[in-house]
């Protein structure tokens, strides 16, 4: 072999050295699926809020974070991966997209999604389906997963009770569902319950906005009930509920700390949403608790079974407020709030408070 033939071969091993280098570069950039199977990846379905609603879908994702960082896996293709709905018309072609993407469990996150579900799991008989907040029956490969809200919600209303000074609370619902009646009987019940102990007559306005979007609805609804002498409102809103921080926010920023107003916060701990500057130059903090709904616990426990081979298809799992499924955080209530709520949660626990279902009407 000649010299310059030497030449031109070794020059061309190393562009193909390098091309390979740099392949391998560009392919891991490219790969954020990690080393795992697709046979446990997970896919969510969000609804019209996407997973930076600080409620209800940023819940659901961080179950999912939890469980990519767990397993080593990486968001993307072979790990875990959102698909964000603009509109309902968006949930077929989602779940369409995430089964032919190979994502093997398919969370549908809402009841709005019930029916897509449904007909996703039919379509695609061997992947593993979860809807959340709704229950499918007679399909072997969906998991149904509904939370006990109006337990923690009950809480939430003993929260209220000890916390107001005027004596009037307010309660700002999405949209009118089931799910959201959770919400409101326990908060009203709780309510009740904190007045009595505490040889009160405390009174709860109620309103909906009539979807989980309309920040702006929510806001003013929140304006009349705190020009009302509403000191505490408990928001079940999803995404619309940032409206009620803000008219809050706003309200106190004219006023002195000792005079503020409050707001509950719902699904995942809100404490960050309620900081502000007082009249005078205070900073403080008007998130009273949040009511915390285990979208996380759900999502990640069920996302662990598929790992493991032992999906609940079939099954309807419920979320209470024995293990964590439905909780309330300790925020800004005072001692004699947080002991009252402390004794309550056992009581509920045991059975000795039963937390209606429905609003009395």
């Amino acid at each position: 072999m000649n010299t310059k033939f030497k030449k031109i071969l070794s020059f061309g091993a190393i562009l193909a050295s390098v091309g390979i280098a740099l392949s391998a570069c560009s392919g891991k950039k490219q790969d954020t699926a990690g080393s795992k199977s697709s046979k446990h990846s997970i896919a969510l379905i969000t609804d019209s809020n996407g997973v930076d609603d600080h409620s209800f879908n940023q819940a659901a994702w961080e179950g999912f974070k939890a469980y990519g960082k767990e397993h080593d896996l990486k968001q993307g293709k072979g790990g875990y991966q959102y698909f964000q709905s603009s509109s309902a018309a968006d949930y077929t072609p989602n779940f369409n997209q995430a089964a032919s993407a190979g994502y093997q469990t398919i969370f549908g996150v809402g009841y709005m999604l019930a029916d897509p579900v449904k007909a996703a799991a039919k379509k695609n008989p061997k992947k593993n389906f979860v809807i959340i907040d709704s229950v499918v029956n007679g399909q072997k490969n969906v998991a149904s997963a509904t939370f006990e809200s109006n337990q923690a919600s009950y809480l939430g209303g003993l929260a209220a009770a000890y916390t107001t000074k005027t004596n009037k609370v307010g309660f700002i619902g999405g949209a009118k569902s089931q799910i959201i009646d959770l919400f409101e009987a326990g908060f009203k019940q709780g309510v009740a319950a904190g007045a009595k102990a505490l040889h009160k007559k405390i009174t709860v306005q109620t309103q909906y906005i009539g979807n989980f979007t309309s920040t702006d609805k929510a806001k003013s609804i929140a304006q009349s009930m705190y020009a009302d002498k509403a000191d505490v409102i408990y928001q079940a809103a999803g995404n619309a509920g940032n409206g009620v921080f803000q008219e809050a926010k706003n309200y106190n920023q004219t006023r002195p700390v000792k005079d503020k107003v409050w707001v509950i916060g719902v699904d995942v701990d809100q404490s960050n949403l309620g900081k502000y500057t007082a009249k005078g130059g205070q900073k403080s903090n008007f998130t009273l608790t949040s009511v915390l709904k285990g979208l996380n616990v759900a999502t990640k426990n069920i996302a662990n079974d598929a790992y493991k081979g032992k999906f609940p298809g079939g099954k309807h799992l419920v979320y209470s407020l024995k293990g964590n499924g439905v909780s309330i955080t300790k925020g800004n209530l005072d001692a004699k709030a947080w002991t009252a709520i402390q004794k309550a949660r056992t009581q509920i626990i045991n059975g000795k408070i039963k937390v209606a279902t429905s609003p009395s009407k």
